[in-house]
């Protein structure tokens, strides 16, 4: 047997394929569709996943007003952020975010709840930080990516 043809096939970025999918978030609960919008972000559901490069789906969510958090989450749960100033430590619950993201100013499919939790699943360098620009995030069932040509695929059924 010739072990010279066993060869590790490594993806970059000119031989990556990445596409587009759809994400109904309605009725989920958050943490766990965020974890698995995660993987899909980092390409782990691919066989030619690679750890240091960006093979990864862009994804697209839709419907994330009718999210589910279980308990007392909407207000139990408190995020905390430093400006860096004396003082200056600033909290916030999962409820205040949410009607940030209602807010005219903040760039649409940015929605400052998903883009909070999913930061905390990816990587903590630049490939997290180029990985958190291939998700977009929309609270009705409308989107502006059509032309992409997006598929629509069940989470449920993703492990």
């Amino acid at each position: 047997m010739d072990t010279l043809s066993y060869k590790t096939i490594s993806a970059n970025a000119a031989t990556a394929e990445k596409k587009w999918v759809v994400v109904d978030a309605t009725d989920q609960v958050l943490g766990r569709l965020c974890a698995k919008v995660a993987k899909i972000l980092r390409g782990k559901y691919k066989p030619s996943y690679t750890p240091h490069v960006d093979c990864g789906d862009n994804v697209i969510i839709i419907n994330a007003d009718k999210v589910v958090l279980t308990g007392n989450k909407w207000d139990g749960r408190v995020y905390l952020r430093y400006t860096g100033y004396p003082g200056g430590q600033r909290e916030f619950t999962p409820r205040i975010l949410m009607q940030k993201s209602e807010n005219r100013h903040i760039k649409p499919g940015k929605h400052p709840l998903f883009l909070k939790v999913m930061k905390g699943m990816l990587p903590k360098n630049r490939l997290g930080a180029a990985l958190i620009n291939n998700l977009y995030v929309y609270n009705g069932s409308e989107h502006p990516h059509a032309a992409q040509q997006p598929e629509v695929i069940d989470i449920n059924k993703l492990k």
